[in-house]
């Protein structure tokens, strides 16, 4: 039996089986050089667009309210926050400029500052998205992005931001505080509007490196924790889940997230130190599903197409046993990936069966 995206998704996410590995990139995507060659590959070979090889086989879609705010200046997003292109010889991203909190001495300057608000977004054009995505098949449904941690620094500076934590956590929970704020509001109207159709809210903050935390565990504890533990409940009141993406090494922080309340751990960049998908799959389980974990890092640039299907197989046995896994890229998948790995990854993945 064939499942729709959505029935397959929630299959998983109840350690179901299911006719194959639900697959997804739901933070991720394709960096644009790679994507251009993986579109030149396809049509040589398969006489198909980038987006006519994908839409088969991704089963999350996202919707999100349209910004109707004040107009932005150039580059920048409605927290305020600047950004501009900053080349890495293939390719580029868009690296923050300029942090609009950088200076800020005190709480009277987070009092002053012009704080962005519900009303600056049309959340009725989310009814309209999902109508439009219903036409097409059951696809399961998500909204992003809630980044408390990561909206503070992009205001603050990452720097300024850690030592606040340290030196001054009067100011930096305000800050935080101010931020959580926003999202609570933000996402009890996205979902009102979702009327029970939206099955998942995408939440992130990057609180690993390569090496472990960011930040002591005690620190995360004391001033994220709590603010994620009340947009998750906010979340589960509606009826959806909440897949929860950090890049890095987590697994000190595993067992505090899902005390938090998330349902999904996302990225899953097992290049890092003590991030092993044996491990993650044994002590967490039974109680946590698991999205990405193939390595952007050094499988998909610079392995063989048969080292990426390998890869992909062992993810699905190991975090797929019993369901609870949906396969994708560990982060974006970077310029210069050959097409000939993008392909083995999404081939793999098609022709596996879930739990």
């Amino acid at each position: 039996m064939v499942l729709t995206p959505r029935e397959r998704v929630w299959l998983a996410l109840e350690h179901r089986p299911t006719d194959r590995v639900p697959i997804a990139m739901v933070c991720s995507g394709i960096n644009p050089p790679a994507r251009r060659a993986l579109g030149e590959y396809l049509a040589e070979t398969r006489g198909l667009t980038v987006e006519q090889y994908l839409a088969p086989l991704l089963d999350i879609k996202s919707v999100a309210p349209a910004y109707v705010g004040p107009p932005l200046p150039p580059d920048t997003d409605f927290w305020g926050v600047r950004r501009r292109a900053v080349s890495y010889g293939s390719g580029e991203y868009q690296e923050i400029s300029h942090y609009p909190l950088a200076e800020a001495r005190g709480l009277a300057d987070l009092a002053a500052y012009p704080w962005p608000t519900t009303d600056w977004f049309d959340y009725q054009a989310i009814a309209a998205q999902i109508a439009a995505l219903d036409a097409q098949g059951e696809w399961c449904l998500m909204a992003a992005n809630g980044n408390i941690f990561e909206s503070a620094w992009y205001l603050r500076g990452f720097e300024r931001t850690l030592c606040d934590l340290a030196i001054d956590p009067e100011f930096v929970d305000e800050l935080l505080e101010r931020v959580t704020q926003f999202w609570l509001a933000h996402f009890r109207r996205v979902l009102e509007a979702g009327r029970g159709r939206l099955d998942l809210v995408f939440t992130a903050d990057d609180i690993g490196g390569q090496e472990g935390l960011l930040m002591s565990l005690g620190m995360w504890e004391r001033h994220l924790k709590p603010r994620h533990a009340r947009l998750n409940q906010l979340i589960h009141e509606y009826g959806a889940k909440v897949i929860y993406h950090s890049d890095g090494s987590v697994v000190e922080a595993v067992p505090g997230l899902l005390e938090m309340g998330i349902d999904i751990l996302q990225a899953l960049q097992f290049d890092c130190r003590g991030m092993d998908p044996v491990g993650l799959k044994r002590d967490f389980g039974q109680r946590l599903c698991f999205q990405g974990g193939i390595s952007v890092q050094q499988t998909l640039p610079f392995g063989t197409a048969e080292e990426v299907r390998r890869e992909v197989t062992e993810r699905v046995q190991v975090l797929g046993a019993d369901g609870g896994y949906i396969v994708g890229p560990s982060h974006a998948i970077q310029a210069g990936t050959p097409p000939e790995n993008i392909v083995a990854l999404f081939d793999t993945a098609a022709s596996l069966p879930g739990g």
